[in-house]
């Protein structure tokens, strides 16, 4: 029952998230740190009063072990946020970070030794290729757009290039963190609400050599137009609200993205990430009523029929830990 439950806070944490983040990227494209420094500190202090009770709970994982994935996680976080102000596109965004999908496999293969059947192979091959092909596709019409309109069509290039260095660095850098907290809990056990606290607790220090540019979105945000809460009837500016709604769920995202790793293997973690990505991009492509050609079909077409191949992933969301394990070994 809680795999279903966090599979749900999942698709809808984190769908609805992506929604207000490009809200908000398409209004000031440099606004990341602010974002992100936003969404860690909520998730601090809600985990510092009720995780860490006031801060007299002692940790189940060691800190000198969260320190190695807080480092990792504070700059994937960072990284990914502020390539949408180096002339990504939302949806080629998205594909990067669906990406983590082979990365994990291949990263798997590499460190952890693990060996997968040919229908997982296949399967991962597929949902990595038909994501790609929706991206893509819907990446090229924003990147034309983008280049016609500057002075400097290689300078723009260039910028774009580092973007994609970026999202490539992040990418590798997430499926190595995955792997880590992985082997962390199978040394000391699953701790999904601690490892959420002090995800978020432990890098809010760094965000002190972001303080300028977090300042100055925060006077743009102070400037946006006014908007009338729905319910409350408060007015704030609208880019305060999209922010909130933006933090928000991203708390609910993340939360049953951790519950999910208690329960199942990192790979089927990165499976159903992976989908919930997928369906994001669909809805963005709708919501915004950017063009569905028919490559999009083909992409969707593909990520289904790899899931459909990867019923495994379902299998396990109804198993027992311990079959889990079995399953790993086995794999």
């Amino acid at each position: 029952m809680r795999p279903a439950f966090a599979v749900g806070l999942v698709f809808a944490g984190c769908c609805s998230n992506v929604i207000f983040l490009e809200l908000l990227a398409r209004k000031h494209p440099g606004c990341g740190n602010i974002v992100t420094f936003a969404q860690f500190l909520f998730i601090a202090v809600e985990g510092f009063l009720f995780e860490a009770d006031l801060g007299r709970k002692r940790p189940a994982i060691p800190i000198r072990y969260y320190a190695v994935m807080v480092t990792m996680f504070f700059t994937v976080s960072v990284v990914n946020n502020y390539a949408l102000n180096l002339n990504i596109a939302m949806p080629l965004h998205m594909i990067f970070r669906s990406g983590s999908l082979i990365a994990n496999m291949i990263l798997g293969i590499i460190i952890l030794k693990k060996r997968y059947s040919i229908f997982k192979y296949t399967s991962i091959a597929l949902v990595s290729v038909g994501i790609f092909i929706c991206t893509f596709m819907s990446a090229k019409q924003v990147t034309s757009q983008s280049s016609s309109s500057e002075n400097d069509g290689f300078q723009a290039f260039l910028r774009w290039l580092l973007g994609i260095g970026a999202l490539t660095f992040a990418l590798l850098m997430s499926a190595r963190m995955g792997i880590f907290q992985e082997t962390l809990y199978k040394q000391f056990g699953k701790h999904s609400k601690e490892a959420l606290f002090y995800n978020h607790a432990l890098p809010l220090p760094g965000f002190i050599f972001l303080a300028s540019d977090i300042y100055d979105h925060a006077v743009l945000f102070n400037k946006s137009e006014l908007y009338q809460v729905p319910f409350i009837g408060v007015t704030v500016p609208i880019m305060w609200f999209y922010l909130l709604m933006n933090v928000i769920t991203q708390y609910v995202c993340i939360r049953g993205v951790f519950i999910l790793t208690t329960e199942c293997a990192s790979l089927t973690v990165t499976l159903v990430v992976t989908l919930r990505k997928f369906v994001s991009l669909i809805f963005s492509i709708l919501y915004f009523q950017n063009p569905f050609t028919l490559w999009h079909w083909l992409g969707t077409l593909f990520v289904f029929v790899g899931t459909l191949m990867y019923t495994e992933v379902w299998n396990n969301l109804g198993t027992t830990k311990s079959q889990l394990q079995k399953e790993d070994k086995k794999n």
